[in-house]
């Protein structure tokens, strides 16, 4: 049997742009994207703390210490400049594993997206 357990975490992110035209996916920062141990292409859940949006996407890496935080396609209808969102991985894994792994969760100054 295998759990599905949070891999990576970036806490509290600010939204930098939504675009709309884009074919799909959220950018970030590559500097945020290695902290929290989170791959370019990797799938990622996004939850939207300033409407409850929910949904999932693939990642592709920004420009290093950027703060640039962009939803891309369809998910810029989901959010807004300015949003706060917080940023998930998972990971399958044994049971065994699980009890023993420890996520990478990071915590960004909201204001510029950077680690403090």
């Amino acid at each position: 049997m295998f759990l599905q357990v949070l891999k990576s975490k970036i806490h509290r992110v600010t939204v930098t742009e939504a675009n709309l035209n884009y074919i799909g996916s959220i950018t970030i920062d590559e500097a945020l994207l290695e902290a929290a141990n989170i791959l370019p292409n990797e799938k990622v859940a996004i939850v939207n703390n300033n409407n409850g949006a929910r949904l999932e996407t693939y990642v592709i890496p920004g420009p290093r210490n950027s703060g640039v935080v962009c939803l891309n396609g369809a998910a810029a209808r989901l959010v807004q400049p300015g949003d706060i969102i917080i940023i998930i991985a998972y990971a399958m894994m044994t049971p065994e594993e699980a009890k023993t792994f420890q996520p990478a969760v990071i915590f960004p100054d909201t204001k510029t997206n950077r680690l403090p």
